[in-house]
């Protein structure tokens, strides 16, 4: 497949960023912490290399021709493939300024084995994340930093299945606490890109619409500018009134059909302890688009924790978000989640979580999204762990197809080496 000279450059930025002191970070291990081992010693900080192996059965990898010459499959295409991620992570902690640097290369490998053809959409995963904090013990504080990711995971919730997706996103943020640290203001200055190219180079059967297109879906390459400030008053020793405010533009570089957003947003609320073992955040507003399309509506998010016991810990939650998105201008995501997490004695971690989504896009298109994911993992050795796990993606639309209407199960099994 032939890439996008932009993309080029951006994988290949992809990959420098990788061969920095970064780590894996798609995964928590045991403790949240890389598994035994001492590092090796960076200044005041230690550098963790890291290693993964993993074995994905997916049934929605992409959409290929059968016999590679064939008929196109009206679904997406199943297959077993092979990840290898090297990785790592990089943590120096510093009153003046700490660094903490994460990062992985993930090659996936197609390995024909259910889908003839598949092999030649292998390709270079990967992910790195820079944070360089300042002064965190000052009353004024400064991070600046950069995340990475190239995955087939796309952050455009208009766009279907089989595509792949680079993202990028330098952010800046001060933290100002005035007296005694009871009031808190944060503002923030973020930038991004995302850039997309096919996975399988085919069109979905039924596709009529660009949106379900992989092969169209670089037109919608896009950038997005975030300004905002956040603010939290501690009223009680713990339980705070906070307000969120913020305006994101959204501007494609290829497509000039879907109308330019300008999202303004407000919202106040209050957060903190309701009981020693319950968290409550309740917070609500209005969203606004000043940009041509126009459209705003009521936004907000409820969400709740319980510490079940020493070792368990609920949280789950309703959001109603309104943001900038491909092909339609904007979009509304109201989304229920649900989260469970537990460790079994000092090896053994349990995850379950899980979401349902409607989002209604402008102009009338409807989307519901069904995810989950769950399963243990366990530490094997203090530099080895072991996981299994289970994810499965439901999408159905009102528009009929198939690259929008879906189901995608993936089992894994991984091992973890950490130094």
């Amino acid at each position: 497949m032939k890439q996008p000279g932009t993309f080029r450059l951006a994988l290949g930025a992809l990959a420098l960023a990788a061969l920095l002191p970064l780590t894996a970070s798609a995964q928590a291990f045991v403790g949240g912490r890389p598994p035994g081992g001492n590092g090796l010693k960076v200044g005041n900080g230690r550098l963790h290399p890291t290693l993964e192996l993993e074995t994905r059965l997916d049934s929605g990898v992409g959409y290929f021709r059968e016999a590679g010459t064939g008929p196109l499959s009206p679904d997406l295409s199943g297959e077993l493939a092979l990840h290898v991620r090297p990785g790592l992570m990089l943590d120096v902690p510093s009153p003046k300024l700490a660094v903490a640097l994460r990062g992985n290369l993930d090659y996936v490998a197609y390995t024909g084995l259910l889908t003839a053809g598949s092999g030649a959409a292998s390709h270079l995963e990967g992910a790195a994340d820079l944070a360089l904090r300042f002064n965190q013990e000052s009353e004024l504080s400064f991070e600046v930093g950069d995340e990475l990711t190239r995955s087939d995971r796309t952050r455009t919730a208009a766009l279907g299945a089989g595509i792949l997706s680079l993202f990028n996103e330098a952010r800046v943020k001060a933290q100002w606490k005035p007296g005694g640290g009871a009031l808190e203001v944060t503002p923030a200055l973020a930038y991004a890109m995302e850039f997309f190219e096919p996975l399988g180079g085919m069109t979905p059967i039924g596709c009529t619409d660009a949106a379900c297109d992989p092969l169209a879906a670089s037109q919608f390459n896009y950038g997005n500018l975030r300004l905002g400030a956040e603010g939290r008053w501690r009223f009680l020793p713990k339980t705070a009134v906070v307000v969120d405010t913020g305006l994101q533009y959204r501007g494609y570089f290829n497509d000039t059909t879907t109308p330019s957003a300008a999202i303004l947003h407000a919202m106040a609320g209050v957060s903190g302890l309701i009981s020693p073992r319950i968290t409550l955040t309740a917070k609500a507003g209005w969203s606004q688009n000043l940009g041509s399309g126009g459209g705003g509506t009521v936004v907000g998010q409820v969400e709740g924790t319980y510490l079940v016991g020493p070792s368990l810990t609920v949280k789950g939650g309703y959001l109603r978000a309104f943001q900038p998105v491909a092909a339609y201008g904007t979009f509304r995501d109201d989304r229920v989640y649900a989260e469970g997490r537990t460790v079994m004695g000092s090896r053994l971690a349990l995850h379950a979580t899980g979401a349902l989504d409607f989002l209604s896009f402008a102009g009338g298109r409807g989307d519901t999204l069904v995810t989950l994911d769950l399963g243990p993992e366990y530490q094997i050795r203090p530099w080895l762990v072991g996981a299994v796990g289970y994810m499965l993606g439901t999408r159905s639309s009102s528009l009929g197809a198939a690259g929008l209407n879906y189901t995608r199960h993936e089992g894994y099994a991984r091992v973890s080496v950490s130094y």
